[in-house]
């Protein structure tokens, strides 16, 4: 498997499951890494949670682990531990998804790890960071969507707690975990120093949340609730046209002052004229542009506001992003072939001059590397004894 990109040359050891890890060590594998993801006889349990071309090729599965080469090893055994110690050996980094307790009692925690590769970049992916009381509790991207506050901000939106309709807190988790990751190997390149970094999803997740929530809760003594007024009005949704839904966002006073002359809509009076007024009463202003927006149909809606450069957009299904000219015009998708057929993957959404990444293959079939990987480690192992001689 070819590796290119700007991390071509690192080599990771992927003790992740699920997506928050995973979805990680994705990118660093789009990015040019060697990642070396380890599985249990059984396999990661994203191989069989949807369709599939295969049994334990679930499309969950394929997109999250991309390019990664999988070795399964039985931890429980001497010789799981033993093949695993050799891995570690010459790896950049070493990431797993396992909860303290869990990690520490097959021997693996960052001090054994460390005695062996000291300058190794170890990353915990955690529920709950461990110097908490909630640091052993199981965790889910719904029960952290849960507690980071996320049904209740959908609540205040909609009048009924719910989740948003993606795993965000495991893919926010994971991206959280790979700039930590990266930022800890920029500080090994200038020093030679390795270190651990653990990332808690919760904590990750009540971060996010709070960036515009914290608001008047941030300040002592305390200005208003943890609440941006904006973002939880229950107007704030897409507008109804006469054909269907549009988003817009006529939002500062330079779009606002376009907008309205364009229109001329009968309620636009000076109470709206500044951004501060219209922020104070954002659901009157929400729900007025609603019925200006049922006026017209979409496209009409679309060409104006485009002109005034103004954002909009459509409204777009899942099934839509496959056939987005923008998307297909950057080479977002990228086609791989695969022992299945051909897998179109949704692609990177970065873009390097000199060190572009890519996808750099399928995603592996369960173990389907663990000869060929143990045996890179042991002649590498070999060689490096003989120039030690």
């Amino acid at each position: 498997m070819e590796h290119t990109g700007p991390l071509s040359g690192v080599r990771v050891v992927d003790l992740t499951a699920m997506v928050m890890g995973p979805y990680c060590t994705q990118i660093l594998a789009d990015m040019g890494a060697d990642v070396v993801k380890i599985e249990t006889p059984a396999g990661d349990n994203t191989r069989y949670i949807s369709v599939g071309p295969e049994a334990a090729m679930a499309g969950v599965f394929v997109n999250v682990n991309r390019g990664k080469r999988s070795v399964v090893l039985d931890l429980r055994s001497e010789d799981g531990k033993t093949a695993l110690r050799e891995l570690i050996v010459d790896a950049d980094v070493f990431i797993h998804s396992m909860r303290g307790a869990a990690i520490t009692r097959l021997g693996f925690g960052y001090d054994e790890v460390a005695a062996i590769n000291p300058s190794i970049v170890y990353t915990n992916c955690y529920g709950y960071g461990r110097r908490g009381p909630d640091a052993n509790r199981t965790a889910y991207d719904d029960t952290i969507q849960a507690e980071c506050g996320l049904p209740s901000v959908q609540e205040q939106l909609t009048g009924e707690a719910g989740y948003v309709g993606t795993i965000m807190a495991d893919k926010i988790g994971g991206m959280t975990a790979l700039y930590a990751t990266m930022m800890a190997l920029f500080h090994r390149e200038r020093t030679g120093e390795g270190q651990e970094v653990e990332v808690g999803m919760f904590e990750t997740m009540a971060a996010f949340m709070l960036v515009e929530h914290a608001n008047g809760a941030m300040f002592d003594p305390p200005l208003g609730p943890a609440a941006y007024p904006r973002a939880i009005s229950r107007n704030r949704k897409p507008y109804r046209t006469k054909d269907g839904h549009i988003s817009a966002l006529v939002y500062n006073d330079k779009q606002w002052t376009a907008f309205t002359e364009a229109v001329n809509p009968s309620w636009a009076g000076p109470e709206f004229a500044t951004l501060a007024q219209r922020a104070a009463q954002i659901d009157t202003v929400y729900a007025l542009l609603g019925d200006t927006f049922s006026e017209r149909t979409t496209q009409e809606w679309l060409d104006l506001l485009w002109s005034l450069d103004i954002p909009a957009a459509p409204v777009n299904s899942l099934d839509d992003l496959f056939d987005n000219q923008h998307l297909d015009a950057v080479g977002f998708f990228q086609d791989v072939e695969t022992p299945n057929g051909t897998v179109r993957f949704p692609g990177s959404p970065v873009w390097f001059s000199s060190t572009p990444g890519r996808i750099a293959g399928p995603a592996p079939r369960l173990g389907a590397d663990t000869d060929d990987v143990l045996d890179e480690v042991r002649n590498r192992a070999t060689a490096q004894a003989e120039r030690n001689r």
